[in-house]
């Protein structure tokens, strides 16, 4: 068996390792998150490049504008992926999640499909899924459709169109987005939701035809300022309320809300805790936070001159008694018990077989990576089983 095989070949590289050491999750509002307690990030979308704060404040990384099909491939078979290794391979060097955004989107694709027939159509996006999977295969998160209750993409109908169920086309993007990204967690994404109970229900007819099928590991919703700065927090509740009972975890994905400092810290202490805190939210991702460079003026909580706003004091504030602390994270642990035993040996093991593709543990990836080389292979697999074996001392902490 191959993967017995891998294991015979790094013993003995493995017999003089003595000293491992794993990658520290950030500091400021990252650290009072605490990705290590568990269930929830609270991350923010990285354009042309890393501002050198970012780690300050967020722990999970979305790119704005480079992961989707129109600015990736601007001009038919010529990828432009520049960008987007710059933002993946950022947060693979912090250790923090990259969600892959977007796959499926009538907005922002690529303007030279249109001419194509429906069976080239249908090609091209087969090879944007596949390719977009081969590079970033092991993005923790794939927005898979994007807004498809408003914007439903100019190729629809050489994918599926309507179909049988209404949303067949979206149906069949999910199908190819697990074929091509099989370890990642695959996610649809919509705005006006939180704020609009038809338009949830709406939603929740495609995600519940998802979910039958197996294909959907999450919900996003956008949360922007249109409608979180007059949303009321009871409408709020039932809304998520109503997306939690599908089972599913919900991602929000684009927050951010508007108005003087005064009035945005108050929309920001009102409303945030009521994402923050519901037990189905496992990540929250704003907009942006730099004041100019955002795309919606007034949306930033930080001033054009990198000071804070309001809303961002008010929001370290709240993460440092509502994040969790930053307990200490053994490496190894796949199932958050914060042991390292036999059931975390079997998890790494049925991974690495392809009988699961994830862990039961947010931290769960990053943790696997006993060796801090940016993948999970039979050497960790191995590092793992010997320690088990007391052969090695100990294993490294976070």
């Amino acid at each position: 068996m191959q993967f017995s095989k891998n294991i015979k070949r790094c013993t003995a590289l493995l017999l003089s390792v003595s000293v491992l050491s794993c990658l520290i999750i950030p500091s400021g509002i990252a650290n009072a998150v605490g990705m290590s307690n568990g269930d929830k990030f609270l991350g923010n979308i990285i354009a042309s490049s890393v501002p050198s704060d970012y780690t300050t404040y967020w722990n999970q990384v979305t790119p704005e504008n480079a992961s989707k099909w129109g600015a990736a491939e601007p001009s038919r078979d010529s990828m432009n992926w520049g960008n987007v290794d710059l933002i993946y391979n950022y947060a693979k060097s912090k250790a923090i999640p990259f969600k892959f955004h977007t796959l499926v989107w009538g907005s922002q694709e690529p303007g030279w499909i249109g001419g194509l027939s429906n069976a080239d159509k249908k090609a091209e996006v087969i090879e944007w899924i596949q390719t977009a999977g081969q590079k970033y295969g092991d993005s923790q998160l794939v927005d898979v459709v994007n807004e498809p209750l408003h914007a439903k993409p100019s190729y629809r109908d050489a994918i599926g169109g309507d179909g049988a169920t209404g949303w067949d086309w979206v149906i069949w993007s999910f199908e190819e987005a697990r074929k091509s990204f099989p370890k990642s967690k695959l996610l649809i994404n919509e705005y006006g939701i939180i704020s609009d109970v038809n338009a949830t229900n709406n939603y929740l007819t495609i995600i519940n035809l998802l979910k039958s099928r197996g294909l959907v590991d999450g919900i996003g919703i956008q949360c922007h300022n249109f409608n979180m700065d007059t949303v009321t927090t009871s409408t709020m509740k039932t809304i998520l309320d109503k997306l939690a009972a599908t089972g599913l975890p919900i991602y929000v994905s684009e927050l951010d809300m508007t108005g003087d400092e005064s009035t945005q810290k108050a929309r920001y202490a009102e409303k945030f805790p009521v994402l923050w805190e519901h037990s189905a939210v496992k990540g929250v991702t704003l907009w942006g936070y730099v004041e100019g460079k955002t795309w919606k003026t007034g949306s930033g909580i930080l001033n054009s001159n990198n000071t804070e706003r309001a809303a961002m004091v008010w929001l370290k504030g709240y993460m440092a008694t509502h994040g969790g602390s930053q307990d200490t994270v053994i490496c190894g642990d796949l199932n958050g018990d914060k042991v390292v035993d036999a059931i975390d040996n079997a998890l790494l093991k049925q991974y690495l077989l392809g009988k699961i593709s994830d862990f039961p543990y947010a931290q769960g990836k990053i943790n696997a990576d006993l060796d801090v080389n940016g993948d999970i292979n039979a050497i960790d697999y191995s590092i793992m089983t010997r320690y088990l074996l007391k052969i090695i001392p100990s294993l490294p902490y976070k």
